[in-house]
């Protein structure tokens, strides 16, 4: 990949727009999670030292082009003002006089805040013109916000057209992480996949097998594989009308030299609640009248026999159901064997997607990987192999500062 970081500008004095993701959650008016927050502050950081004047750009919610009292950004001024440590002033719309006003006001090293930017409907259009008015407001363009690079809209991908446009660091770290793990990875390559579906991660799976070594399946959509190899899995969570899709992906992994791990055994009940009897038996020999809820201490053993030999761990999704104790043993017990390999240096890591964050947030390891991604929708595109319109137009841009 190529483009330009913030390295590559003199920002002092200039007036930087930068893309940023801040659509975090929110209870009874209070933020419960900083962590899209926290992870650009280093770019926060670098461009107050080198003197830049920042206006950060950000959507939050679905207001589909409508204002939205509600889903005004206005109450996230003091939250990062007390995460960053840097005073953040606020313009209640994101072009017009008063986003001017609010850039003509900032001085070197300070910041303001840009109301959500899809109150405009042309932001979802990617309208041309308003990314026009959005780049009228700045010298520079910096998108920090992966999370949002697979979205063609105004503020990832036309803006790029009338502003010198560089990554974040926060999306250099993450793009370094991501073309590790899978672009240009050191071998051999493990990925694990989990979650409820193979229809939702049909693209994934097709993409993967052609590029790892080891696919590891875990969830419901490994009763799928089980069913598509011929055998019953009495009452798990199962897309029978998969199987033929399974059968393919295996057909496929077989022929690009991928092998396929299945659970080697398997954690049944009767009923799927907090504390419920269970036990283990082969995947092979799950009850009519059970479900398999997750993966069991062979399966774990196995897929850590065959983690000594990899050099790369991609992970995305549990292996069980991982919110009701004590189901999500699989997931815990293969986590912290990638957490440990990663620590010694054995293994790079690289996690993100859906619920995998809060499955290794429960397992107590996410910090020990090599790189967590907290991108959902971005970072399962790049996994089917998909081009994303916010990453192509920073390599594309080559307007001169």
């Amino acid at each position: 990949m190529s483009y330009k970081t913030l390295k590559d500008f003199d920002l002092r004095g200039k007036t930087v727009l930068l893309r940023a993701d801040l659509n975090v959650p929110v209870q009874d008016g209070a933020v419960t999670d900083t962590t899209r927050i926290d992870r650009i502050l280093p770019t926060i950081t670098y461009l107050r030292e080198q003197g830049a004047k920042t206006l950060i750009l950000c959507h939050y919610g679905r207001p589909k082009g409508q204002v939205k009292p509600e889903l005004s950004l206005e109450f996230l001024c003091p939250v990062l003002a007390k995460q960053w440590d840097v005073p953040v002033s606020f313009a209640a719309d994101t072009v017009g006089p008063q986003a001017k006003a609010l850039a003509d006001n900032l001085a070197e090293g300070e910041f303001g805040l840009l109301e959500n930017v899809r109150f405009h409907a042309e932001e979802e259009q990617n309208d041309p013109a308003f990314a026009k008015q959005l780049a009228d407001l700045a010298d520079i363009f910096v998108n920090d916000a992966f999370s949002a690079a697979h979205r063609a809209h105004a503020s990832t991908e036309a803006i790029t057209n009338y502003l010198p446009t560089c990554a974040g660091l926060s999306m250099e770290a993450e793009l370094n992480a991501l073309n590790e793990a899978l672009e240009a990875p050191e071998r051999p390559v493990l990925a694990i996949v989990g979650g409820a579906k193979v229809s939702t991660k049909l693209s994934v799976l097709n993409n993967l097998v052609q590029k790892v070594d080891y696919l590891v399946l875990g969830g419901g959509m490994s009763n799928t594989f089980t069913y598509a190899s011929g055998t019953d899995v009495g009452l798990s969570l199962c897309e029978k009308d998969m199987a033929d899709e399974a059968k393919a992906i295996m057909a496929k992994a077989k022929e690009h030299g991928c092998e396929i791990i299945l659970p080697k055994d398997v954690c049944i009940v009767s009923e799927l609640k907090e504390g419920a009897d269970h036990e283990y038996v082969d995947r092979t020999a799950i009850p009519a009248d059970k479900e398999a809820v997750d993966a069991g201490p062979a399966a774990a053993e196995y897929v850590a026999e065959v983690l000594q030999k990899c050099k790369t761990v991609l992970w995305n999704g549990p292996l069980g159901v991982f919110e009701i104790s004590p189901f999500d043993f699989g997931t815990n017990t293969v986590a912290k064997t990638v957490a440990d390999l990663t620590k010694d240096g054995k293994v790079v890591s690289v996690a993100g997607g859906g619920d995998t964050v809060s499955a290794l947030e429960n397992a107590g390891v996410a910090s020990d990987f090599t790189y967590i991604s907290t991108a959902g929708g971005a970072f399962l595109e790049w996994l089917e192999g998909k081009t994303l319109p916010g990453v192509a137009a920073l390599e594309s841009n080559k307007k001169a500062a």
